[in-house]
């Protein structure tokens, strides 16, 4: 077998920012309707937590088995979007909100998806 190329995940970018939308959709949920917590509130907090969560447990892999985990936090992060319309259209949160999330999620993606081209 080759050598294994790990990378530092603290130092990605997109762990970074995956980190950062996981806190803010930490403080979002919060207000979240109590009827809620199991439901609408616990899928995205498990969405956007995935996110960081998977570029970091596939920074101790292999560069492919890396790219598999790089694709989980990316379909992670699309069920995040839909989620939060979801969100915005039961108004839990609000249309500045989403459009703040909404776009550091793209941000995110294309990170991710350039990160995983250069892999």
């Amino acid at each position: 077998m080759g050598d294994i190329q790990r990378h530092n995940y603290k130092n990605l970018k997109i762990w970074q920012l995956g980190l950062e939308i996981s806190f803010e959709v930490s403080d979002i949920i919060i207000q979240f309707p109590k009827h809620e917590r199991y439901d609408l509130s616990s899928q995205i907090s498990r969405c956007s937590v995935s996110m960081p969560s998977n570029v970091a447990e596939g920074s101790a892999r292999t560069n492919k088995s890396f790219s598999h985990f790089l694709d989980i936090s990316l379909g992670s992060s699309f069920e995040l979007i839909t989620q939060l319309y979801i969100a915005n259209h039961r108004k839990y949160i609000d249309k500045k909100t989403l459009e703040t999330l909404l776009s550091k999620i793209t941000e995110f993606q294309k990170m991710t998806m350039g990160f995983q081209n250069g892999l």
